[in-house]
């Protein structure tokens, strides 16, 4: 019968320390004490505090970099060559057949973004999308668009075109065509952040 009340409190402490294991690797970095004599659930602890260690070393560095977001937009524009600057604001979609545009962007070099040419070569940040902005951020920003409907992950673009209906927090997303802008509208809620302040 002890034998058996040792196999149970063995199974439960050992059902006790997974348990407790998961819950380590869910809540991230928090500090918990176990008493076991299981060497083989220590080792796994111990190996657990040192992931949770590294990854929070890791998304320490990615944070370390805090961009200051704006709700007023004349801020932002007097603070965007001091370093990098946010804000929360609207996209739209447009294509180079849009009524009124020229197929061309409105800044240097003015690219021609006919038959599917809406990428940019940008020395520093590669191949990127290209974006129409108030004409106050100036042409060559680069932007990183967080929180778009359409991607999984965040759009790098570079402030190459303006628009009359760009203005403030709007920003507009180049694309092959404007059918291919129907689905995506207006979308509200993206985070904006310039990177670079022009050239």
């Amino acid at each position: 019968m002890k034998k058996l009340i040792k196999k149970i409190l063995e199974y439960f402490s050992f059902v006790l320390c997974i348990e407790l294991m998961i819950l380590i690797v869910i809540s991230g970095n928090k500090r918990y004490s176990v008493t076991t004599t299981n060497t083989n659930i220590v080792k796994s602890i111990e190996a657990i505090h040192i992931v949770n260690k590294y990854e929070s070393i890791l998304s320490a560095k990615e944070d370390s970099i805090v961009i200051p977001v704006y709700e007023n937009f004349d801020e932002l524009v007097a603070n965007g060559a001091n370093g990098p600057v946010s804000f929360i604001g609207t996209i739209t979609g447009y294509g180079p057949d849009c009524e009124g545009c020229g197929g061309r962007t409105g800044c240097p070099p003015r690219q021609d973004v006919r038959n599917g040419n809406i990428y940019y070569d940008d020395d520093e940040y590669g191949t990127i999308r290209i974006v129409a902005t108030d004409k106050r951020i100036p042409c060559g920003s680069i932007v990183k668009i967080s929180n778009y409907h359409f991607a999984d992950e965040p759009i790098i673009a570079i402030a190459l075109d303006r628009g009359g209906a760009i203005k403030n927090k709007t920003m507009d997303l180049l694309y092959n065509s404007e059918e291919e802008t129907i689905p995506i509208g207006r979308q509200w809620d993206i985070k904006f952040d310039i990177i670079r302040w022009g050239w």
